[in-house]
């Protein structure tokens, strides 16, 4: 059969493996495995309201769009409730 050397070589397989993965991908990060850009700036982030006045007028515009939009739906749907009735 293969013999001591090949047994040497397969335990050398076997540790180097491992380690040369890990050092192909633990060093120089930045320049092999980074996206551009990818997490946003903190000024074009979301800042949670922390304040008690900024979290009512948050909930303000909340409360303010959703009812716009709600009265766009309504809107729409009498539109659409007419033009079936004239189709019809």
């Amino acid at each position: 059969m293969g013999g001591l050397n090949l047994e040497v070589f397969k335990f050398g397989m076997y540790v180097m493996f491992p380690i040369g993965i890990m050092y192909y991908f633990g060093t120089n990060l930045d320049k092999r495995f980074v996206v551009p850009d990818f997490w946003p700036k903190p000024e074009n982030a979301n800042k949670l309201p922390t304040e008690r006045d900024e979290i009512r007028a948050e909930l303000e515009r909340l409360r303010a769009r959703r009812l716009y939009y709600r009265e766009r739906r309504l809107a729409a749907e009498g539109a659409n409730d007419q033009q079936q009735q004239q189709d019809d």
